[in-house]
């Protein structure tokens, strides 16, 4: 396994996904937690899904499939939440080891794909660059929801998460 696909599933810079989302309880996951400044403005499930949603359309832009983006920030947050949350979990996650998986085929790595944007002229990366950018904006997330467990009381997990 290369380092970009380990920097999407496995121990890399930060903990593996499943790690952070792992042995989270469905109430705890739409928690905002509170700190004496105030709530979280988003719940781990809100920060999920918003990973998830993300992910789908990289996942599409580096498979050939020119999916536009939403015009406001907002329409990257769910306005459902319906979905249960071990289904978002296990979404959001196979889709991490479909992102690896495309990491590891070397030969596609530099291939060029459309990422379209609003307002602005259409966008091109490489397949690497579009993964690279995957794995820090969710790793970027995933920060935030280890923060959020802190703050429930609910880390680290089982299988383990940096405690520093």
């Amino acid at each position: 396994m290369n380092e970009l696909a380990k920097s999407l599933i496995a121990d890399s810079a930060f903990a593996p996904p499943k790690n952070v989302l792992q042995a989270l309880p469905g109430e705890a996951a739409h928690a905002k937690p509170q700190t004496a400044l105030g709530s979280a403005p988003h719940s781990i499930y809100d920060e999920v899904w918003h990973m998830a949603y993300w992910q789908d359309i990289s996942l599409d832009w580096v498979q050939g499939k020119p999916t536009p983006v939403p015009e406001h920030a907002a329409g990257g947050f769910p306005s459902d939440t319906s979905e249960s949350w071990d289904n978002l979990r296990d979404r959001f996650l196979a889709g991490t080891q479909n992102a690896a998986a495309i990491a590891n085929d070397t030969e596609r790595l530099e291939t060029v794909v459309a990422c379209p944007t609003i307002g602005a002229p259409e966008r091109t990366m490489t397949v690497r660059e579009q993964l690279e950018s995957l794995a820090a904006h969710n790793g970027y997330h995933l920060g935030r929801i280890v923060l959020m467990r802190q703050l429930l009381g609910n880390w680290p997990p089982p299988d383990g998460g940096f405690t520093w």
